[in-house]
């Protein structure tokens, strides 16, 4: 790979697990109490916006108390040391990445960090407790919900993420099961271009026979080793 080569990078909820935050399959985990349907739908909120919120609030503070991990690191090391450009997409709602020094991380699922006007459309800090009929700072419409994006709704930056995509020399995916689209065919849009592709996961996803590349392991170790190997 060329020291100007473009790297682009797919994180899932696995590499956040060794973080202690649990992904949607964990036994016991806090999405194992709740149907998606529930708690990660447009329908969900609009049902029982007290349910979302107090599994969101619960979220958050998990969030917070967590520490970004060896993986999260090694990636913003990546970012840092190489010289082509180092694009990190991920479909967490953590902020694990800049915690561990990255850059410019396009949250494709949103974030917990953040609040959402389901009126007008209009962003802002989320505290660290949302309420039902929380106002808008800016139209007042008692309508703030998490700035995540729920099953059924299109995940942000899109256009920009493909663009990404159809410029990769490398693409990778860590941690990331597969199974949620259209990030699941990444991979594809990726070969497509011409990018070497690589998976790191724990197990293989459902998607790893489309990966020219695939290496199996806890994030903590499988991805410093894969960075130092690209670094040289």
């Amino acid at each position: 790979m060329g020291k100007s080569a473009k790297i682009v990078i797919l994180t899932g909820a696995g590499i956040s697990a060794e973080s202690g935050l649990g992904t949607f399959r964990d036994e016991g985990g806090l999405w194992a109490q709740h149907r998606i349907e529930d708690v990660a739908t447009p329908e969900g909120f609009a049902r029982n916006p007290d349910l979302v919120h107090g599994f969101y609030n619960a979220r958050r503070a998990q969030a917070a108390e967590a520490r970004p991990n060896p993986a999260h690191q090694a990636l913003a090391r990546l970012q840092a040391e190489h010289s082509g450009e180092v694009v990190i997409v991920t479909q967490n709602v953590d902020a694990l990445h800049e915690a561990g020094g990255a850059a410019q991380v396009l949250h494709m699922h949103g974030t917990l960090a953040g609040a959402l006007c389901g009126a007008c459309g209009h962003r802002w800090d989320a505290p660290l407790e949302m309420q039902t009929g929380q106002p808008c700072p800016a139209c007042t419409a008692p309508a703030g919900r998490p700035d995540v994006v729920w099953f059924g709704e299109m995940p942000y930056f899109m256009e920009e993420i493909y663009a990404h995509l159809a410029e990769a020399d490398l693409f990778a995916a860590i941690g990331t099961s597969g199974e949620v689209y259209p990030a699941a065919a990444f991979v594809d849009e990726a070969h497509l271009a011409g990018a070497h592709t690589v998976e790191l996961n724990l197990a293989p996803s459902v998607t790893a026979s489309r990966f020219a590349e695939r290496r199996f392991g806890p994030a903590s170790e499988t991805v410093p080793a894969w960075v130092a190997e690209l670094l040289g």
